[in-house]
């Protein structure tokens, strides 16, 4: 009955006017930052945090999830049409969709594409509902050393997780770390790593490093690799699938849902890692494999499932502990901090509103989607023939704007423009800017709960150790990292980075 009860709250909250209308321009946004290749949800929710510190704390919740899922939406689109994925997650879709497409099969793979994301979505969104309480009971129970143990497993998850080179992800989180201590001591009030500069005495803006590392950086990579995009679908017909082809998806999309629901809940796995694993495991137990990369139905069914499904569930370790499990996750861990809310397992019982109406958003913005998404495809694709040197000036403008209008302070633009060159200088490098946000917003709160944990335990060590919840954890941390680091683990990631480039 809670169940029941708590997700009636969240509808009447979410079907207000003011969040339908908020979570529409969300869903509507992300399908079309989804549909423009390289400027990805990650950097848009970066650009826009600046204007969701003027509206309600739900509203701008419920319309910053509702770009990150929708824009698992608008990355079918183009994967499908032109063969160029508008997001990362959409990469593998395009393997079978451009197939399917070329074969004169658009519609029905966009139909495909569409119907296996809601019901992933909606699947994904109840796992959120019923498992949010319980793991915000357990969360409760957390002193000091568990969430430092937590956090330490947070942080080596996103190192096992991320592209290419271990060390380099190592090197990402502790220069995150490092970022993380600009700013006064929290029990002594020393100014540290400040430069002598009063305006960082609060330490370093969150939106400015986040719109720099992934907003200014996403600019730079595009300018230097634009490319004309020829548009080669016309006309879309056929939308609705044939009987053969909803018994040949129904069986990915329900190992889609169940991979992407699980992957989603690890820190750093989320959208990406749930869609390539799909796809192998589709490859795997389908009865002809070769048929995979001609136009097979499981190879688009599956992975947009397991996208969508990813992208749902890793709001799970959000709502409930705050720990973010990606880069989109610690965003909108800034979107609550500069809304003035403590993310953690509290919010669900001080703030119910706030917590089920974000989950009940997703449901309405999955159905939103479904709607929406294939009567727009023709404006869409259309969108694709405006010139990126046209779009970036207007990016980079509405980014300084909303940056300077948190704070008014003008070191908050050199912080972006600084950010914005090692974001691109590390992109060149080929590492990974995203455990290094991680590590940024993880940092504060890793340092408080291992000082304050020290100070509780009168200065003795062990007790993480000796507390059974945090012995654990540690024990997971130290398994996952040994892991990552066999000769074997390490060639297999290096190859999938070579596969995805």
């Amino acid at each position: 009955m809670d169940l029941i009860s708590n997700l009636a709250l969240g509808f009447t909250t979410a079907a207000s006017p003011a969040n339908l209308l908020f979570c529409l321009i969300g869903v509507l946004l992300g399908t079309l930052i989804g549909v423009l290749p390289g400027i990805g949800a990650t950097a848009t929710i970066a650009m826009l945090l600046p204007i969701t510190f003027q509206l309600e704390p739900v509203s701008s919740l419920i319309m910053l999830a509702g770009i990150y899922y929708g824009a698992q939406y608008g990355g079918s689109t183009t994967a499908i049409l032109i063969n160029m994925p508008g997001e990362s997650s959409s990469a593998v879709t395009a393997i079978d969709g451009y197939q399917m497409a070329r074969k004169g099969r658009a519609g029905a793979a966009l139909s495909i594409a569409a119907l296996g994301s809601f019901f992933a979505g909606t699947v994904s969104t109840f796992l959120v509902a019923i498992f949010a309480i319980p793991l915000t009971g357990i969360a409760l129970k957390f002193g000091a050393a568990e969430y430092f143990s937590l956090m330490v497993v947070g942080l080596v998850s996103s190192i096992a997780l991320a592209h290419g080179s271990i060390v380099k992800a190592l090197a990402m989180v502790a220069l995150g770390l490092l970022l993380g201590l600009v700013g006064t001591d929290i029990y002594t009030g020393t100014p540290r790593f400040t430069l002598g500069i009063r305006e960082y005495s609060d330490g370093l803006n969150f939106v400015a490093v986040a719109v720099g590392v992934f907003g200014i950086a996403e600019i730079l990579r595009n300018l230097e690799g634009e490319k004309s995009r020829s548009v080669l679908m016309a006309k879309v017909s056929g939308l609705w699938p044939t009987r053969d082809d909803f018994r040949r998806m129904v069986g990915p999309v329900l190992r889609g849902t169940a991979i992407g629901s699980a992957l989603g809940i690890l820190p750093g796995g989320g959208a990406i890692l749930a869609a390539f694993a799909s796809y192998t495991v589709e490859k795997r137990v389908a009865a002809r494999p070769e048929e995979f990369g001609q136009g097979a139905i499981a190879g688009v069914a599956g992975p947009e499932s397991a996208n969508n499904a990813g992208a749902q569930t890793s709001f799970i370790p959000l709502l409930t502990l705050g720990i973010p499990a990606n880069p989109v996750m610690a965003l909108m861990v800034g979107a609550m901090i500069i809304q003035g809310i403590v993310p953690g397992p509290n919010v669900a019982a001080e703030q119910p509103t706030l917590f089920w109406g974000i989950i009940a958003s997703m449901w309405i913005g999955n159905l939103m989607l479904v709607v929406l998404n294939l009567p727009l495809i023709g404006l869409w694709v259309k969108l694709l023939t405006v010139p990126y040197y046209v779009l970036f000036p207007i990016i980079m403008a509405f980014c300084s704007i909303g940056v300077y209008s948190v704070n008014s302070n003008v070191y908050d633009l050199y912080a972006v423009a600084l950010f914005g060159l090692g974001g691109y200088l590390l992109v060149k490098l080929r590492c990974e800017p995203a455990p290094l946000l991680l590590g940024f917003v993880l940092g504060p709160l890793l340092e408080e709960n291992l000082r304050r944990a020290m100070i509780l335990s009168r200065g003795d060590p062990t007790t993480f150790f000796t507390r059974p919840i945090s012995a654990v954890l540690l024990a997971i941390a130290l398994a996952v990292l040994v892991v990552v680091f066999l000769p074997s683990v390490k060639a297999k990631r290096e190859e999938v980075f070579q596969e995805e480039e």
